[in-house]
């Protein structure tokens, strides 16, 4: 049997639990991984109340929680080429990262760098991916100056960096708890809440060149003042007021090719993952917690002894 950490239901913590089943079996084009982490997102408890990704359809319960995986490789599914038991690898579980087993499919995939720990590695599919996917939809200049909402969290941290390694100027929304945090990324801080756009203007007289926007709601609208062009804001937060006020929602990838990008970027030392809890697979429900509740500064991870 195999440990995992599941919703039986849809709604609050109340449905989670701690529970032993069989290892999944990898089909066509999926590999079966033993977990050695995985990373803590806010989709994982908004999948739990019930949200579905948009063309998915419901999973039968219990459904394992956790969105991006790191591990190693214990048998392949038919057709699998590039991969053999033994292999270390990170991506986007089909069945869930908090839990002994997975089941990783071969298209979100990567293979894992010597230079990459397994906790760092299974943070970087969901947040690292979606900065970077966004910082290349931009597709700003070096110069450029670049707005970043949340820029405290896994996603926006992650865009902070990548766009300061492109030359980019950023400047990051963030509580004033962040402050250090955000200015440590290279970012010049401005502190979230009301009258956001003047606080903007003085810390970026020369004006703002696009918007990632990972906030939504308010802050996604007054960030919005202060762009000439609307085709220059993106977010990840808030994709139907992002089109009603003329952006776009971050266009995810999701390939195995972003994967090894940010790995790279990673061992070169141009992306760090500031991961700053770390719990056991038995304490996943505290883990998660920390994130609903939104007290995580930076990742959290939790760690599965081999």
């Amino acid at each position: 049997m195999s440990k995992a950490y599941v919703f039986t239901r849809n709604g609050g913590p109340e449905v989670e639990a701690l529970v032993d089943q069989d290892p999944p079996v990898p089909g066509p084009g999926e590999l079966l991984v033993a977990v050695r982490a995985a990373g803590v997102n806010p989709v994982d408890w908004k999948l739990r109340r019930g949200y579905l990704r948009p063309g998915s359809a419901p999973k039968p319960f219990p459904v394992v929680l956790g969105s991006e995986a790191a591990g190693v490789v214990e048998a392949v599914g038919p057709g699998v080429e590039g991969f053999e038991a033994g292999d270390e690898v990170f991506g986007n579980p089909l069945t869930g990262g908090y839990a002994e087993h997975t089941l990783l499919p071969v298209a979100v995939t990567a293979h894992k760098p010597a230079g990459l720990p397994f906790a760092d590695a299974a943070v970087l599919p969901v947040a690292a991916a979606t900065a970077y996917d966004g910082v290349r939809q931009l597709g700003l200049a070096p110069g450029a100056t670049l707005l970043v909402t949340g820029a405290g969290g896994g996603v926006g941290s992650a865009a902070v960096q990548l766009a300061r390694h492109a030359g980019v100027h950023v400047v990051g929304v963030a509580s004033a708890a962040k402050k250090e945090f955000v200015a440590s990324l290279g970012a010049v801080h401005v502190e979230s809440g009301p009258g956001l756009a003047d606080r903007v203007r003085a810390a970026a007289p020369g004006g703002i060149d696009a918007v990632f926007d990972l906030a939504g709601g308010d802050t996604l609208r007054e960030a919005a003042t202060l762009l000439a062009d609307p085709a220059a804001l993106i977010s990840a937060g808030d994709k139907a007021l992002v089109a009603e006020l003329g952006g776009a929602p971050v266009e995810r990838a999701r390939t195995a090719a972003v994967l090894d990008a940010v790995a790279d970027l990673f061992v070169a030392g141009a992306l760090r993952t500031h991961i700053t809890r770390t719990y056991p697979l038995a304490a996943a429900g505290d883990a998660l917690r920390l994130v609903e509740e939104g007290h995580a500064l930076g990742k959290t991870v939790i760690e599965v002894t081999a």
